[in-house]
């Protein structure tokens, strides 16, 4: 055995999956769930009955988190589903470029410029309005399958 330590560049996701499976029948309502390749929100579930032979159907009905578009599924409760990991973090606003991304100040004190403002307009009006005002922005980045986007917004006060 040799004595070197072995030092590994550390990534945040350490090659995870993106998804994990679980049972059609155990996901509730407002759960996460993939629908058509989209991590979607459960805003509705309902329960078929089985046929004399069949099995138990679960109807999902699934917001996309990132996109707000409707989603529907239909699935056997006894058959697995895809559950996206779905993580919020928050970060400091720094400064919003003119091309529409934000930069943002991390946990490390590091910057992180690679996120567009959201296309939500109330969002949108309210940290631009905000960050003009010279406020002190904490914007929380819900992120699930390579995808991040802006969520939501908190003022912790003037600068």
């Amino acid at each position: 055995m040799s004595d070197e330590e072995h030092h590994f560049e550390s990534k945040a996701d350490a090659g995870a999956s993106k998804t994990y499976p679980q049972q059609a029948g155990t996901i509730r309502k407002n759960g996460y769930i993939v629908i058509k390749g989209r991590p979607c929100k459960v805003v509705e579930v309902s329960t078929s009955k089985t046929g004399k032979h069949g099995h138990a159907k679960c109807h999902f009905v699934g917001i996309d988190i990132f996109t707000s578009k409707k989603l529907e599924d239909i699935v056997p409760s006894s058959h697995n589903c895809d559950v996206p990991h779905v993580t919020r973090t928050d970060y400091q606003l720094i400064d919003i470029s003119e091309d529409g991304f934000v930069s943002l100040l991390t946990e490390n004190g590091n910057t992180k410029d690679d996120l567009r403002l959201p296309t939500d307009e109330n969002l949108l009006s309210q940290i631009k309005d905000g960050f003009g005002e010279g406020k002190d922005l904490v914007v929380s980045v819900m992120s699930a399958m390579g995808e991040e986007q802006i969520c939501a917004l908190k003022d912790i006060g003037p600068k």
